[in-house]
């Protein structure tokens, strides 16, 4: 029995209810997730997954919330043991570098295209002469922040269009689909979203990620990448005494970020260029430590963004004479077009759906990486679609109810056509 759609929370209330939910990660952290407030939100998923009677809502032991739409074909469909179960998979922490709490959304009703105003103290404004998304929003309404936090929208906007979408389904018997499977990730924002992900026990045999950004985003390349950690050893020495015997650390480590390339930075790269990022410098005189990311759309890109790293590392061995500097590197995930243009239908399903509710599809590479890059490369293809934020990261983060909306109407749309597709024997 269908259940009635009026008793569920709309799209906009279970997002603002979401973004009041702290749940920032903590990439210093070892715990799984990397914050026990992430919990408040996967709690409160596996309620509403419960309260819709989907089947098999769980919260598995690695903390990913998962659940099943069961089909719902006519009694004569052709071919249900073709129709392959389909994930949408989106994350609940947000960015470990930007407050993430007290988060206070304001709507804007009927943008036109005027600045907004997020902090008269701050004399902080969203100006549509900066933030040009704005220009492609006129007569939306816009979610946003007062300018101390982030919105959320990455990837909040993208768990309440999952379960929008799975209220409608659910509550609507004359939309035909197969199964559908729902994941709800931790800790994506550092890295660890896809650990101990379980695809045999997800058992979808493809998924989408709603972790994109503007309208008509289906993205199916991403960045690879690392991050490099460079540890500089110096000599402290009371300063009174240290003539020929100092050996400042912060100096070197100075030296280091100094002479990076100026062309291979993130506020100096675009479209498929890698960069080196330094994100981190903690220490003292003694012993300082650098972290750094490591971007390219090429595993050769990364050994070559590395190697450049490595010989600034020695470099400053060779100007600072009893330096200690030793690079250690770790791989995070792998560009996932390779595998997806293995599994051509994926994205023809999503470009379809987008075309059927009148969306031109955008796709151009991620300059980063969501789930589904090691969600891919593990094996199941998972290509990332529009949720509707822009400013990820930021505390001038936005979002359009309006694009929300469409990203909830490709999900309903993407359900229906693999069941067609199923029919008309194309799978």
């Amino acid at each position: 029995m269908s259940k009635n759609r009026a008793y569920f929370p709309s799209l906009v209330d279970r997002f603002l209810t979401y973004v009041k939910i702290d749940t920032q990660a903590d990439e210093k952290s070892e715990t799984r997730p990397s914050t026990t407030k992430q919990h408040d939100m996967l709690d409160l998923l596996v309620k509403e997954l419960q309260a819709l009677g989907l089947e098999e809502v769980e919260k598995t032991d690695y903390s990913a919330v998962m659940a099943t739409l069961l089909a719902n074909l006519p009694p004569d469909f052709p071919a249900p043991d073709k129709i392959p179960t389909v994930g949408f998979i989106a994350h609940v922490d947000t960015y470990a570098s930007t407050p993430g709490a007290n988060v206070k959304p304001t709507i804007v009703e009927n943008y036109q295209g005027q600045k907004i105003v997020l902090n008269e103290e701050k004399e902080m404004v969203l100006d549509p002469e900066v933030d040009e998304g704005l220009k492609n929003l006129i007569g939306n309404d816009i979610i946003h922040t007062d300018g101390t936090t982030l919105l959320g929208a990455d990837d909040k906007a993208g768990v309440a269009e999952i379960m929008d979408a799975v209220t409608e389904l659910a509550c609507n018997p004359d939309i035909h689909h197969g199964e559908i499977r729902v994941a709800f990730t931790v800790d994506e924002e550092i890295g660890r979203g896809a650990d101990e992900f379980d695809l045999e026990h997800f058992r979808a045999k493809y998924s989408y990620t709603m972790d994109g950004s503007v309208l008509g985003e289906v993205e199916d390349e991403t960045f690879c990448a690392d991050s490099a950690t460079v540890k500089i050893t110096g000599y402290d020495v009371h300063p009174g005494y240290a003539k020929d015997k100092m050996v400042n650390a912060i100096r070197v480590a100075s030296e280091i970020v100094g002479s990076m390339q100026t062309d291979k930075l993130p506020e100096t790269t675009e479209n498929k260029q890698g960069y080196l990022h330094a994100i981190e410098i903690k220490g003292n005189v003694g012993e300082v430590e650098i972290t750094f990311l490591v971007r390219d759309f090429e595993e050769s890109g990364l050994k070559t963004l590395e190697d450049i790293l490595e010989g600034l590392c020695k470099d400053a061995e060779k100007k600072f004479p009893g330096v200690k500097v030793e690079m250690s590197i770790k791989e995070y995930y792998r560009n996932m077009k390779y595998e997806l243009d293995k599994h051509p239908m994926v994205m023809e399903v999503a470009r379809r759906a987008m075309r059927g509710l009148g969306i031109e599809p955008i796709t151009r590479p991620i300059r980063g990486g969501t789930d589904g890059s090691r969600l891919t490369l593990m094996g199941m293809p998972t290509p990332n679609i529009f949720a509707g934020g822009e400013n990820f990261h930021s505390v001038k983060e936005y979002v359009s109810i309006q694009t929300m909306d469409k990203a909830r109407d490709v999900i309903l749309e993407i359900s229906k056509l693999w069941a067609k597709a199923a029919a008309d024997g194309e799978i």
